[in-house]
């Protein structure tokens, strides 16, 4: 069965050219030009990933992004920007985008960062050996990473494909301080240069979901001038 994505573009040019080229890679395409239709088509079905252009008329790409998460859709957001400022990337990341890129873009380059992303889901929720651990629990938190599932003290936690990635990454490697360049790395797959601001960001939604769902203080320490280190609240 193909990969079915939703692209979002309301230049028909752009449209046309990356449906040709997903389809021709084996993608099954489905399109749209506008906020409110996105939004509808991505509520009414699930896609492995939406490629989704920021400029949209009626509901721009942020506020898509944003309505989607709030509404617990969790397909990863590939989001598309003409323009280069760094507020607009972290921006979006911060609203749950999983990854964006700059146009002009070759359309061999997108075909090629929606490989990646849709593999990096697929190695996160697939069993990957008689050695996986069917679990991962620190403290309150259990994660299922075949089920794709986190639970807080028995309550299932909402995450996008990327802070789900990022925390069984700490999980996994809890107790040992990682600079954000190991994150980008070991998470993103490929350095975000000068970008490290997008492991804070990620590291501070993680925190805002964890936490209240807790009594106790965070598990996730930042370490100054270098990173982040997470421990049970208990061993802190």
């Amino acid at each position: 069965m193909a990969y079915k994505l939703l692209v979002v573009d309301d230049e028909p040019s752009i449209v046309t050219l990356l449906t040709y080229n997903l389809e021709q890679a084996g993608y099954d395409v489905v399109s749209t030009g506008d906020g409110p239709s996105a939004i509808d088509l991505a509520r009414e079905c699930f896609y492995d990933l939406i490629v989704l252009d920021l400029m949209l008329p009626g509901l721009d790409g942020l506020e898509v992004c944003r309505h989607l998460r709030e509404n617990q859709v969790n397909s990863p957001i590939l989001m598309l920007t003409a323009k280069d400022e760094e507020f607009d990337k972290v921006l979006g990341l911060e609203l749950g985008a999983d990854d964006y890129m700059t146009k002009p873009f070759s359309p061999r380059e997108l075909v090629a960062r929606v490989r990646a992303i849709i593999r990096r889901v697929e190695q996160s929720t697939n069993h990957k050996g008689e050695t996986e651990k069917e679990k991962e629990i620190l403290g309150d938190i259990e994660i299922y990473p075949a089920h794709y599932e986190v639970y807080v003290k028995g309550d299932q936690l909402e995450l996008t494909p990327k802070e789900f990635e990022l925390l069984c990454y700490l999980i996994q490697h809890h107790g040992r301080v990682l600079t954000r360049n190991q994150l980008l790395n070991a998470v993103w797959n490929y350095e975000f240069v000068g970008d490290t601001r997008i492991v804070d960001v990620h590291i501070s939604h993680l925190r805002e979901k964890i936490e209240p769902l807790t009594n106790k203080s965070s598990y996730i320490k930042t370490i100054r001038g270098i990173g982040y280190k997470m421990e049970s609240p208990d061993k802190q």
